[in-house]
């Protein structure tokens, strides 16, 4: 998917280094997406401008969608007064969502990189509200019937691969030096986008960046990376290699 068709961020603080220092972190995640910063007010003082994020979201918007980011009350109703001065083609595109700046800006932006409409990207931001635990839940879904296929080919290769009647996985030990650190562990939320099947990895699902991340798996982690669907297998093979690999961190 070229950039023109994705998400583009707008990231609107009270301060300009913060609103710079965010798309700097995002951008090492979603190279492709329009991060906008929208920071401090027209002369660089602490505050909020309205034709800055009114420009911001302009710029951010290719057609596909603006997700607008916000660190303060002011913040948001200062998005949500440009939000009222644009045209009604861009303004029905355009979502301030409620979601921690930070976790909300990353993950939104890593959804954005995979190339997802702009309900699945407010979802991803909206993800960072403390809803975790309940996504976790929702991932652990496959673990009984993965478990069982891994259980049925418990030493059957030396590559961790196995294979049942429900599900498919395959344990594999992290050797990139920071683990599963937002770089790689946005690499993984994108790849695992990429396929259509329910990925998991240790029962977290794995198109969550914030799910991942909350893991905390460092160097030597070992990793079970499975799917209970019986066409997953091929997700699960190249979540495997990516990780075997290092994340070309190696």
């Amino acid at each position: 998917m070229s950039a023109a068709h994705r998400i583009g961020i707008v990231f609107v603080s009270h301060s300009r280094d913060i609103a710079a220092g965010l798309v700097e972190l995002a951008r090492q995640m979603a190279p492709s997406v329009a991060l906008v910063a929208a920071g401090g007010t027209d002369d660089g003082r602490i505050g909020t401008s309205f034709d800055r994020v009114t420009a911001g979201i302009s710029e951010a918007d290719s057609g596909a969608g603006v997700v607008v980011l916000c660190d303060l009350g002011s913040a948001i109703l200062t998005a949500e007064t440009a939000l009222e001065f644009l045209d009604d083609d861009l303004r029905d595109r355009v979502r301030i969502v409620d979601a921690p700046l930070v976790e909300g800006g990353v993950a939104a932006a890593v959804a954005a990189e995979a190339g997802d409409p702009l309900d699945v990207v407010v979802a991803a931001a909206e993800s960072a509200r403390g809803s975790h635990d309940a996504e976790v839940g929702a991932g652990s879904g496959p673990e009984t019937p993965v478990a069982t296929a891994s259980a049925a080919a418990a030493g059957a290769s030396a590559a961790g691969a196995g294979a049942g009647a429900s599900g498919y996985a395959r344990t594999v030990t992290l050797i990139n030096p920071d683990g599963l650190h937002a770089r790689p562990a946005a690499e993984l939320v994108k790849l695992a986008s990429t396929f259509p099947q329910k990925i998991t990895v240790n029962g977290t699902d794995a198109k969550s960046l914030l799910g991942i991340m909350s893991l905390g798996l460092t160097k030597g982690a070992e990793v079970e990376i499975a799917s209970a669907d019986s066409e997953g297998s091929a997700a699960v093979d190249a979540l495997a290699e990516l990780a075997l690999s290092g994340f070309g961190e190696a």
